[in-house]
């Protein structure tokens, strides 16, 4: 057996790690000056205005819900393809969750199948770049101001891709300029609200981690509220008569909020990382180049594509089976589990779960979704990756793909 290859994993050198030791030496293990640094540096690289980190991404869902004013048997319009935060952190709200269905390629919602799910209670649409290959957003937020809907980008697998600006956008960016008419995910040209998640698997790492990325300045207050309990400190928002005649000391509690703040070692430890995002986006589009080269016109499996509006990151390699393989799905994913490869299938429809079945969602409302998780398997990708690593995962793929084959 080759030595075990997780599908993905953390890159930490000794810069991340002096990032973290001078914050456990410090005065501030938590609500500190990291956290800001942390916030500055993510609007910067996304070219948002404000943003708000939280203790992980789902807890950043959660407070992005909440921001949009999400409430008891509101809907959302979401991807089935994807982690059941995505849809979860709606039902904290009690709101509903409504999936449509999506690219049988990009495994991305399908922006001409979307209008079929919006109903009076629709409130959000909420795509999920999967695997780090944007949704066609232009297309999404055409549709939401048709409506008048909030749209909030789940870019957990997507810090670092970018998308074109359209001919129609592109000369009111804040950056324009004729060399460049991209713009990277999180900047929120095309949607309220972006969310980031820091797991160790993404592209960056926390710990556990996430953000919200927005350019609206009540949102942005919310937010930071909604992740320290509903509670404000900032003179201007109290709404006691009597506030201005207390102390210093004097804080409101305004509304009912969530203890989901980052600390300011985990902050610390983004902010390191982060410098290092344009190099780690770079080597796992090489390491995809290298795939696609390899397999591409093989007779087993279709490789992931990536749509002329944008650069994805990547932060997936899922291969798609073929038809006359898919029933040979589960050997395939042993095997390759036993010679050593990490391999792993992002994602189990949402609505298939026991949970959300018991709510009466039903097999079959997104046939897209449920024919695209028949066929994926996701196979080792990330920036600490080595050649030989890379050489290992190619042959073991096409190895056992031929055995199973032969069977």
């Amino acid at each position: 057996m080759n030595k075990a290859i997780p599908y993905s994993r953390q890159s930490i050198d000794k810069d991340d790690i002096d990032a973290v030791v001078s914050v456990l030496e410090s005065d501030y293990l938590t609500q500190g000056p990291s956290i800001t640094r942390f916030e500055n540096a993510l609007t910067n690289y996304t070219g948002a205005q404000f943003c708000v980190v939280f203790s992980s991404g789902t807890a950043a869902l959660h407070g992005a819900y909440y921001a949009a004013g999400l409430q008891e048997k509101d809907e959302i319009i979401t991807s089935p393809i994807t982690f059941v935060a995505t849809s979860n952190a709606a039902l904290y709200l009690r709101g509903i969750s409504v999936f449509s269905d999506t690219e049988p390629d990009t495994a991305n919602l399908d922006s001409k199948k979307i209008e079929e799910k919006i109903t009076p209670k629709t409130k959000l649409i909420v795509p999920v770049h999967y695997a780090g290959h944007p949704a066609d957003m232009a297309a999404i937020r055409s549709l939401a101001d048709n409506y008048g809907l909030i749209v909030i980008e789940d870019a957990c697998h997507a810090l670092g891709a970018r998308i074109k600006i359209g001919q129609s956008d592109w000369k009111n960016h804040p950056t324009n300029s004729e060399r460049n008419k991209w713009t990277r995910i999180g900047s929120c040209m095309y949607s309220d609200m972006t969310v980031f998640s820091f797991h160790p698997v993404k592209h960056i790492a926390t710990g556990e981690g996430g953000a919200v990325l927005t350019n609206n300045n009540e949102i942005y207050k919310k937010l930071l509220s909604f992740r320290t309990h509903g509670i404000t400190k900032n003179k201007c928002d109290f709404v006691n008569p009597d506030a201005f005649h207390q102390g210093d000391w004097y804080y409101e509690m305004q509304s009912l909020g969530y203890n989901y703040r980052m600390t300011d070692i985990q902050a610390a430890l983004g902010y390191s990382q982060l410098s290092k995002i344009e190099r780690f986006v770079e080597t796992r589009r090489e390491i995809a180049d290298y795939y696609t080269n390899v397999f591409l016109g093989n007779s087993y499996f279709d490789i992931p594509v990536e749509q002329d509006y944008c650069q994805s990151s990547f932060h997936l390699y899922t291969i798609r089976l073929k038809d006359h393989f898919i029933d040979k799905r589960t050997a395939i994913f042993t095997r390759l589990r036993e010679e050593g490869l990490g391999v792993q299938v992002h994602y189990i429809p949402v609505y298939l779960h026991p949970y959300y079945r018991e709510l009466g969602y039903q097999k079959g409302c997104c046939p897209m979704a449920e024919d695209f998780y028949q066929r994926a398997i996701s196979i080792p990708i990330y920036h600490g990756m080595t050649e030989i690593e890379r050489d290992i995962v190619v042959s073991t793929v096409l190895k056992v793909m031929r055995e199973v084959e032969g069977r």
